[in-house]
């Protein structure tokens, strides 16, 4: 989609996106500017799932605004299970997608072959599913896959679920609404919440289940520092994502040297595993023809921008959080940090840490909780708070 040009040279270079996706239904309409944030713009029935038995699948395709206050078309897959109790709750749940390609977005997923695009949580949903809880899966990257570009994430979880509640035969309109995700979902989430205020104040959000967040991005980059990592390639994707949402602003093409250019090539439609290996003990002195970018101002501004620990907005809504306390891959005093201003603002916040020695089995330990709590919270029972 866009010119692959070598950082050095005397023009600038300019970012790249991802291949388009083949299906029309993903395509933006041309009158898309005159629509509402959170105006529905097409569904689409698609095919029913073993892994999700009776159960209906529902893509909605909505309009959302991008960082720079222009609209785009952003799509959630609406999971409903049969026989469910009209108004029955709605969770959005804003699943992990460390990807920059758009065949790893959640809706291509759960129709995917490739082993390494399975919806891991399957189990988890089904059995909210049985409980008769809808579940909108938002493609919250939006159409560019900007990784790395949190509040993004955060303004489409709010729309896709204005949309969701629009459409009749789903049968949310009066639904109790609730958030959940973990990593970069959990980021999604927690953005959700704490922009709804300001961004969708119509919405009654009954509660946000967020886990393992990465509250400040400024720590992360500094974090890794210039030595090699084995998940840089994820570093390498935010990067690219962070230029396709802000190429003014955060220019890194600019800054590439010739093997950073075919990374950032090999990147572009990469899905985690393809991130992952692409990067494997990697670092920005491989890839970087100069490491100007580091002290730029208005690129700080966007890392700055994008990291919940220095937003100064607050939720409304109860937050459940968790976390493991030697997490590796994220910055924990941030969350701790965050969870303090919120308790005092008087957010109805229940941290929890669990045993877990990193990141990813973080998730599984807190699950069980969380579940327990959004439930609590589509019963309508008061939130409970350990600040």
């Amino acid at each position: 989609m866009a010119t692959i040009l070598i950082g050095t040279g005397s023009a600038p270079a300019v970012p790249i996106y991802p291949t388009p996706d083949p299906d029309p239904f993903y395509a933006t309409p041309a009158d898309i500017a005159q629509k509402r944030p959170g105006a529905v713009l097409a569904t689409q029935a698609l095919p029913p799932l073993l892994v999700f038995p009776n159960t209906d699948v529902t893509l909605v395709k909505f309009r959302s605004t991008n960082s720079r206050g222009l609209p785009i078309a952003a799509t959630t897959t609406v999971l409903t299970p049969r026989g469910r109790p009209p108004d029955g709750p709605l969770l959005s749940y804003q699943h992990i997608i460390n990807a920059l390609g758009t065949k790893c977005a959640v809706s291509r997923e759960l129709y995917s072959n490739d082993p390494n695009l399975q919806i891991k949580e399957a189990a988890v949903l089904n059995g909210l599913l049985l409980h008769g809880w809808s579940i909108a899966l938002p493609d919250h990257l939006g159409p560019t896959f900007a990784y790395g570009a949190a509040r993004l994430g955060g303004q489409i979880t709010l729309d896709g679920i204005r949309a969701v509640r629009q459409v009749p035969e789903l049968g949310v309109q009066h639904s109790r609404i609730a958030m959940a995700g973990y990593s970069g979902g959990g980021m999604a989430t927690a953005w959700a919440a704490a922009l709804a205020p300001r961004y969708a104040p119509e919405l009654d959000i009954a509660g946000a289940a967020a886990g393992g967040v990465p509250m400040n991005m400024v720590k992360m980059l500094e974090g890794v520092n210039l030595d090699p990592h084995p998940a840089f390639g994820l570093l390498m994707a935010a990067a690219i994502g962070l230029e396709r949402e802000y190429p003014d602003r955060f220019p890194i093409s600019d800054h590439l040297n010739q093997r950073g250019v075919e990374a950032r090539a090999l990147l572009a439609n990469g899905c985690t595993n393809d991130l992952l290996v692409a990067g494997a003990w990697r670092s920005a002195r491989d890839f970087a023809s100069n490491m100007s970018l580091v002290g730029d101002r208005n690129a700080r501004a966007v890392i700055e921008e994008n990291s919940l620990e220095l937003f100064d907005g607050v939720p409304k809504t109860p937050i459940f959080e968790w976390h493991s306390p030697s997490d590796p891959l994220i910055p924990v005093d941030s969350i701790v940090n965050t969870n303090r201003r919120y308790c005092a603002a008087g957010v109805r916040l229940q941290a929890e840490v669990n045993l877990s020695p990193e990141h990813l089995s973080a998730a599984v330990l807190g699950i069980p909780a969380a579940v327990a709590w959004l439930d609590a919270r589509f019963r309508g029972e008061p939130a409970p708070t350990n600040c």
